[in-house]
């Protein structure tokens, strides 16, 4: 697609939404009801553009300076009308829309969460934390995301308040009602669990999890190699019931497996009747264990089948779940995901679903913008800071093309590969609304 394609894709979506405002209004009856300057489609464009200054100069750079420009305040009172489902809809739609322009065999796809500092509110008890060890209070969202990790582009979400956080739940939920009928779903170790296994495994997937190195989690159990590197094909029976019967089969480690009641399981009754015959649920995987260094190891639980996948195929795919780590790093600084523009946690969904449409527009353009290969060090690409401040400036119909593929493709950053450096933990901020960009 062409820069202009994109926008028009995305236009037509917030066109969709708009036309049916009475589905996205806190009061269908009255919002919205009477002729006014912010119409529910300028309060949707407005948000989705909207960069990290006071909510006075990003309305003026939409009004183009225009005198008539509407205030602050009318546009929050506005804003207040629409609920957060307008913008998760348009999101959803347009990820979408982008994804099905290919033709892909087998999407590669990453899950991962990230936490989001709020303006500090103690009467939203859901998301409040009142701070320990001389900390100041704070409130948290929960973003989980659904990654495409070849084309790099977001196909779904859920947000969740910090207090009620529940990666697994939100997983389930993406996977459940995805559309896609084939697909390698990836993720790291607060994701392994049999029910996430099972409910990718029902959806027709194949899915590739890190687990746990040690003698806990999902290795607690099963009989495998005493060696540092191995290749074991697993067939599990999981079971809720422990008759005798079945305690005989339970000694057979690698093929039977007893899941507790107090265990999530959606695919196994909690209560059995005595009398009655004890249930089975089969689960297929590989557990494959290879060396990160000369003393570390990583351990992937996948249902790849071993004939196509060998475990360096693993150990690379597996390498390529890191896109969605350093896309959420652009999500939130050269997006702007952390400067919101509300203290209302309904106002902070619109915004947070808005910034994540706003990075697939940006995205997708700049994917197809051509790199000319030179005879250099280093292979190049686009810097994205630069090329989302353009894609931003081209939806507000500042820059067009093809000046905007030009100034996209002049500002390159090398490709450094097998860099390495520490992790660090990272910090909670927020920016306060008195600190924001001119």
């Amino acid at each position: 697609m062409n820069p202009k394609q994109v926008k028009d894709l995305l236009t037509s979506q917030i066109k969709l939404v708009s036309s049916n405002a009475k589905s996205f209004c806190v009061d269908p009856k009255r919002d919205f009801s009477r002729k006014r300057k912010l119409t529910m489609e300028k309060i949707l464009t407005g948000i989705i553009g909207m960069g990290g200054g006071s909510i006075t100069n990003e309305l003026l750079d939409f009004f183009c300076d225009s005198p008539e420009t509407p205030t602050s305040s009318a546009f929050c009172q506005q804003r207040c009308k629409v609920t957060a489902e307008a913008f998760e809809t348009i999101f959803r739609l347009f990820s979408k829309k982008l994804f099905d322009s290919w033709e892909i065999d087998l999407p590669i796809l990453a899950v991962d969460g990230s936490k989001i500092q709020i303006p500090t509110d103690a009467n939203d008890a859901d998301s409040f934390f009142p701070g320990a060890n001389g900390q100041k209070p704070y409130n948290m969202l929960h973003l989980n995301a659904l990654y495409d990790i070849e084309h790099q582009l977001y196909l779904d979400a859920v947000i969740q308040k910090a207090k009620f956080e529940n990666e697994d739940l939100a997983l389930i939920e993406m996977i459940d009602r995805s559309s896609l009928k084939n697909a390698l779903l990836m993720a790291d170790r607060g994701y392994e669990s049999y029910n996430n296994i099972a409910h990718i495994q029902e959806k027709g997937w194949y899915f590739l999890f890190r687990i746990k190195d040690g003698i806990t989690g999902i290795k607690q159990g099963l009989l495998l190699p005493d060696e540092d590197s191995f290749d074991v094909n697993i067939e599990l029976n999981l079971t809720r019931k422990q008759t005798k019967e079945v305690k005989e089969l339970l000694k057979d480690k690698n093929h039977y497996k007893f899941v507790s009641a107090t265990q999530v399981f959606d695919y196994l009754p909690v209560k059995n009747r005595k009398s009655g015959p004890a249930k089975f649920y089969k689960i297929s995987f590989r557990i494959v264990r290879f060396p990160l260094s000369e003393d570390t190891y990583e351990t992937i639980i996948t249902n790849l089948p071993t004939d196509k996948y060998s475990p360096d195929e693993i150990k690379r795919l597996y390498g390529l779940r890191w896109g969605i780590e350093t896309s959420f790093r652009d999500l939130k600084y050269t997006m702007g995901m952390l400067d919101f523009h509300s203290k209302k946690v309904e106002c902070i969904q619109q915004e947070i679903y808005a910034h994540l449409t706003m990075y697939n527009f940006a995205e997708m353009i700049t994917s197809h913008v051509v790199i000319k290969k030179k005879q250099r060090k280093y292979t190049y690409k686009a810097n994205f800071s630069v090329a989302a401040h353009m894609c931003k400036k081209f939806y507000r119909g500042i820059t067009l093309p093809p000046d905007l593929e030009t100034i996209i493709s002049r500002n390159l950053v090398p490709i450094r590969p097998d860099r390495h450096r520490e992790r660090c933990q990272s910090v909670r901020i927020f920016r306060g609304f008195l600190y924001r960009v001119a």
